[in-house]
């Protein structure tokens, strides 16, 4: 009888779940984050390894929030954002970078980019996500904002 939470409780304590797609060229990490996201409550919609799969996806999907990495093997996840948010302008805000690299280390190419912020891959959670992306209420997720973190 521990105090650990079913993963439907968990849902239940998030609200509505963000529709999220995941960017990234690793199989695992992959992998790993759509399994923490969907634990945090968040409804992974899809994957995608490279720029146009991810352009493609998010026509088809329609997620609410992209998460992005960087360095997507041999493609820039950086120029990516640009072109999510060019031909997807309610991804404005949306568009979350991502990376194994330390903030400081690419907090040039996070301000070159329109993403809403950054987040390190070790603390990709539910809450780290919208601590970034402010909804708001009339938007699918908007219970999650109760779990943002105060400022």
């Amino acid at each position: 009888m521990g105090s650990a939470m079913s993963p439907e409780h968990r849902k239940d304590s998030l609200g509505a779940s963000g529709r999220c797609l995941i960017v990234d060229d690793d199989e695992r990490f992959r992998a790993v984050a759509q399994g923490r996201l969907t634990s945090d409550g968040m409804a992974v919609v899809g994957t995608a390894t490279s720029q146009a799969e991810a352009l493609r996806q998010v026509a088809e999907l329609r997620p609410d929030i992209v998460l992005v990495d960087i360095n997507l093997g041999g493609e820039s996840g950086v120029e990516l954002t640009h072109r999510l948010v060019e031909s997807h302008p309610e991804l404005h805000g949306r568009t979350v970078l991502m990376s194994t690299y330390d903030e400081d280390d690419v907090v040039d190419l996070i301000g070159a980019s329109p993403a809403v912020g950054f987040i390190p891959k070790n603390d990709l959670s539910a809450r780290t996500i919208c601590a970034l992306v402010a909804p708001t209420a009339d938007e699918p997720f908007a219970a999650m904002h109760a779990i943002r973190p105060a400022v």
